[in-house]
Parts: C-alpha cells; structure tokens; sequence
C-alpha cells in the first residue's frame, strides 16, 4: 500500500529566482524506513514540511493514503508524527504534559493517554525530566522530547527532520534501536532526514539523495552502491600544514581540515599506498563503499 505519492512537485519562495526544490516525484511504501540525504540548501526540510502540509507547493501533488494533502487540514495530523528541528510550540509544557496532551488529541482517552505517557517516557528514558519544562531540557534532551512527542498515539507514519542532531554517540544508538523496533513491531513507515550516513545506513530500507533541490538518486542503498562498488574509499589524516601528494587522476573530497577522503579503483589500491608518501600521513582507513559515499557520488557528480 502507497503511504505517499508524489508527483512533480516544486516549491518556488516568492522573491526568489530559483526553486528551493523542483519536479520531484517518489513514493513510499507503507512499513518502509526511507531517509533522505543531502547537503545545506539541498531542499530537505521543505520536502517534508510540504509532506506534513505545513508549505504549500507551487505546483505539482502530494497524496497520503491516497488523499491529496491540503484538502483535509485534518488528514496528516490523523495519520503523522511530525519531528521539526525545533521544539519551539512545546516551551511552556513540561515534558509530561507534551506527551499527554499530544496523545489525547491523537484520539486516546484520558486513562489511555496517560498509559501512552508513561510508555514513552520509560522508552526513552526521560522518567527523570517528567516534570521539567523544554525550556529547561539541554539541546539533546529536547530532541528527545521531539521524537516522543512525534510517536505519541501510535500514528502510522513517522516524519523526523534531524532526530539525532545534538545526541551524544550512546542517544544516537538508542534512536535507531527505538525506531528499528518501532517500524518492526507497529509497522510504522519512518521518513527521516539525516545528515549522519554512516549510522543511517543500520537502518535505512531505501534512500532520496538531494542536491540543488532535485531529487538524484533514489533506491535501495545496495542498487544504488553497484554503480560505484568498483570503487574503495580512502581516508587519510595528516598534518594541515603539509598535505601530502596525490598520484594522478585522484581528487580529494575534503571532509575535515586534515581530513581527506579519496576513491580508488580497487584494482589500484595497492598502487595507490605504495605511491603515496606516507611520512606526511598521520593515519589512514581503506574501507568498501557506504551510504555516506552514495551521498557523496550522487550528490558531487
């Protein structure tokens, strides 16, 4: 069953010459965890507000379960969990009453939203700040209230913008779990942004790569690496005062100061080391490809 379908669909700011993102088209399956990556300005954000109908498209459509969005103001707040960057509208609830309330306007009873609040408050092992306001909550304890809020009463779809922006490593590990299980046990379609690949990629079914705002790349992280699992990714570290010399036909993707990352042919791996002067090399990793090195391709080429 489609959860959504997509066609064509551009957005256009006014005062502005170039779309934010244009003539996309995708669909999502029910049950399925679908990521989408991209860099800054890549048109991210505004997919999936336009997705949660809060940005109007310029042109083009978006159905949910076979409904177009816009028609009904109460169709995606029936059937989505809604995850922004920011938490501003939950500032004056203490963290108890965001998950109460949200679940009671999601259809629960009383006794039943307060079970819901219970249950998520013991999921994410937030019991201790019950009673603390988001105001009061660090930058990751509010994403946390974001991704409990947004799966307050259960809805059948999930859209998270960032959900593991400003979580420690151990947080970071626990979202995934959570939303693994999520999708597992409920069936729960998850679509989430992320800039983070390389964790994504334990849990992601199917990806949307973004750049410039239109939609380059779409399928399964493993169709999408046979064009390019030829290649072996390079990392090497050094001294930012003395980069060291690349062999020919090789160009750098600078991921940090000091930080390069180089594609090889796999066949020229070995060649590729030996010529390398390694006195200016602190530290080198040779891996195969990854979701982060799909975004890279697709996205830079």
């Amino acid at each position: 069953m489609l959860v959504y379908d997509i066609e064509h669909l551009t957005k256009t700011y006014p005062g502005q010459a170039q779309p934010v993102n244009c003539e996309i088209s995708l669909q999502i399956q029910a049950g399925e965890i679908f990521g989408m990556l991209g860099d800054n300005g890549a048109g991210k954000s505004t997919l999936v507000k336009q997705m949660a109908n809060l940005v109007q498209s310029s042109s083009g459509k978006i159905l949910l379960f076979d409904q177009l969005v816009g028609k009904d103001p109460l169709l995606v707040p029936r059937h989505v969990g809604y995850m922004p960057q920011d938490s501003l509208a939950l500032n004056n609830l203490t963290l108890g009453e965001a998950l109460y309330f949200t679940a009671h306007l999601r259809g629960l009873s009383r006794a039943a939203a307060r079970q819901e609040r219970d249950r998520l408050l013991e999921t994410w092992q937030i019991q201790d700040l019950r009673h603390k306001t988001s105001r009061q909550l660090s930058g990751g304890q509010k994403r946390l209230l974001q991704l409990a809020v947004a799966m307050a009463g259960s809805p059948p779809v999930l859209i998270l913008d960032e959900p593991t922006n400003d979580l420690d490593p151990v947080r970071r590990r626990q979202v995934w779990e959570i939303l693994r299980r999520e999708n597992h046990e409920l069936g729960t379609t998850i679509i989430f942004i992320t800039h983070d690949a390389l964790e994504a990629e334990k849990i992601i079914q199917r990806v949307g790569i973004l750049h410039a705002g239109k939609l380059v790349a779409l399928g399964k992280p493993v169709d999408l690496k046979s064009g390019i699992d030829q290649m072996l990714r390079l990392e090497l570290f050094f001294s930012p005062e003395e980069p060291p010399l690349l062999p020919d036909g090789l160009t750098p993707h600078v991921l940090d100061t000091g930080r390069w990352l180089v594609y090889i042919e796999r066949l020229r791996a070995g060649e590729v080391l030996n010529s390398i002067d390694l006195d200016r090399v602190e530290d080198f990793r040779l891996y195969s490809a990854t979701l982060e090195d799909l975004y890279l391709y697709y996205a830079h080429n």
